[in-house]
C-alpha cells in the first residue's frame, strides 16, 4: 500500500480526484489573501494557505446517503464567501480560533472555514466541527454529521 492509499479512503480519493485534485496539486492563494485580507477581518494563516493551496477550486459534487447524514455537495471556493468575513472574525473570537472562509456546503446552505489548526468548520448561525485535515475531508465526503460547538 502506498502513502496516497494511506492518506485517503477510496471513497474519498475518488470523489477528490473527480473534482480535479491529484497528488502535489497546488494553486495560487494570493488573489483569495488580498480579497478576504482588504477588510482586515480576517487572516490567511498558515493552515488556511495550506489547504486553500492544495484544495481551493474543488467542486465536489456529491449526494445521496452517508455515513450519519446526507452527502452535500460542496465547494473550496473562497471568493464566494466575500462579504461575510465578519461572520468568521466574530465567531472565531466566541470560539477561541482563528477562522478562515474556504467555501461552501449544499449549494451555499452553509459556509465553511478553516481554523489555524487545520479544523474544518461548518459555519452559519450556529458552528460544527467536520475534525482537522485530511480526516475532515473524509467527514465531509462520506457524509459524517459534524459536531456542534456552538
Amino acid at each position: 500500500m502506498d502513502a496516497l492509499m494511506a492518506r485517503f479512503s477510496q471513497q474519498t480519493e475518488h470523489d477528490l480526484r473527480a473534482a480535479g485534485w491529484e497528488p502535489g496539486r497546488r494553486v495560487d492563494t494570493t488573489a483569495w489573501r488580498n480579497q478576504l485580507e482588504a477588510t482586515g477581518e480576517v487572516h490567511m494563516h498558515a493552515a488556511a494557505e495550506g489547504f486553500l493551496g492544495e484544495f481551493g477550486g474543488l467542486k465536489v459534487k456529491i449526494s445521496g446517503p452517508g455515513v450519519s447524514s446526507a452527502r452535500e455537495p460542496f465547494e473550496f471556493n473562497p471568493w464566494d464567501l466575500h462579504g461575510e468575513e465578519g461572520r468568521f472574525a466574530g465567531w472565531g473570537a466566541r470560539l477561541g480560533k482563528s477562522l478562515f472562509p474556504i467555501g461552501e456546503l449544499d449549494g451555499g446552505r452553509f459556509f465553511l472555514g478553516i481554523s489555524e489548526l487545520g479544523e474544518i468548520l461548518l459555519v452559519e448561525t450556529w458552528v460544527a466541527t467536520f475534525g482537522i485535515g485530511d480526516a475532515a475531508l473524509e467527514n465531509l465526503i462520506l457524509g459524517v454529521k459534524p459536531d456542534e460547538l456552538a
